[in-house]
């Protein structure tokens, strides 16, 4: 099983857009350094949305490639066309992913039967281990508790990233789902509380410059010494809310780049620079937190 914390990391680009290879093989060695327990590679904070599928893919790779086996690479396939999702996930089979992340579909709203019948088909068509994606704030579409426990009956869907903030559910898919079904936190901000509940860990966006603490604290939460993991929690508190001041990735590509992770904080529009008066905030937030600088000075 998949436990502990998992980024979700960032998708480092040169000063034209481009995929930066030398900054995404630093992340990856960074990540395996400090224990992170996988990748996940092209997802929200991965910027898939503005990497077209040829990108997609060829990202997803380098990162297996540049992870010598020694951490598991999840690969983001979600879409809004059922048909587009299905596709992008076979474009991995064989590849050696452990797995894939498949968000909700997003714009079109779809109903909860539809949400069931997509994520279904997707299964259906690879043998690759699905691991299910609610964020209604970003995708405009809530996947139920009913919905997940019912997809939770098929063969190759191992679990979800619940990133819904709202703990209730916890609970309530952890008593009808198999023992195995992998609850995972898509919020950093109440994820030592998710895991207290009885969740997995944590897809972080925060383990992207805060790799060792985040680990430190999902094992310890893991091990039942929430006294301790709370103190790391605590410190790490007000970074895990300035990295949302904009919307992600912006300040965490910004904060990757401000601590010398990657060469340079390119994003690609619609997404734009973190403004100066976030950056103030985040800078604080990071010192408050003390995350160390990586290779230069704030």
């Amino acid at each position: 099983m998949l436990k502990g914390s998992i980024v979700a990391i960032i998708t480092p680009m040169d000063e034209k857009g481009k995929i930066c290879k030398t900054s995404l093989k630093n992340l990856i060695q960074y990540h395996i350094k400090n224990k992170t327990k996988g990748i996940v590679a092209v997802g929200t904070t991965g910027e898939s949305s503005t990497l077209n599928q040829e990108e997609h893919v060829h990202t997803v790779l380098l990162m297996l490639e540049f992870s010598e086996g020694k951490i598991p690479i999840i690969a983001g396939t979600g879409a809004n066309s059922t048909s587009e999702a299905i596709i992008l996930t076979n474009k991995f089979e064989k590849s050696g992913i452990l797995g894939c992340l498949t968000v909700v579909p997003y714009y079109n709203k779809p109903t909860q039967k539809g949400l069931y019948e997509h994520f279904k088909l997707i299964s259906e068509n690879t043998d690759i281990p699905q691991i299910l994606y609610n964020v209604p704030s970003r995708t405009g579409c809530d996947m139920l508790p009913k919905t997940v426990i019912k997809l939770s009956k098929l063969n190759n869907i191992i679990g979800i990233k619940e990133a819904t903030g709202d703990l209730s559910r916890i609970n309530t898919i952890k008593k009808n789902v198999n023992k195995n079904f992998l609850l995972i936190s898509g919020d950093d901000n109440t994820a030592l509380d998710f895991i207290q509940l009885g969740g997995n860990g944590v897809i972080s966006v925060t383990a992207n410059i805060a790799a060792k603490q985040m680990s430190k604290m999902c094992n310890l939460a893991l091990k039942n010494d929430f006294i301790n993991a709370r103190i790391i929690n605590n410190k790490l508190q007000s970074i895990h809310e300035a990295l949302f001041i904009e919307s992600n990735p912006i300040p965490i590509k910004w904060a990757a780049w401000k601590l010398g992770m990657i060469k340079y904080h390119t994003l690609r529009l619609p997404l734009t620079p973190l403004s100066f008066n976030s950056q103030n905030i985040l800078k604080k937030a990071l010192k408050q937190s003390n995350i160390k600088n990586h290779f230069k000075n704030i």
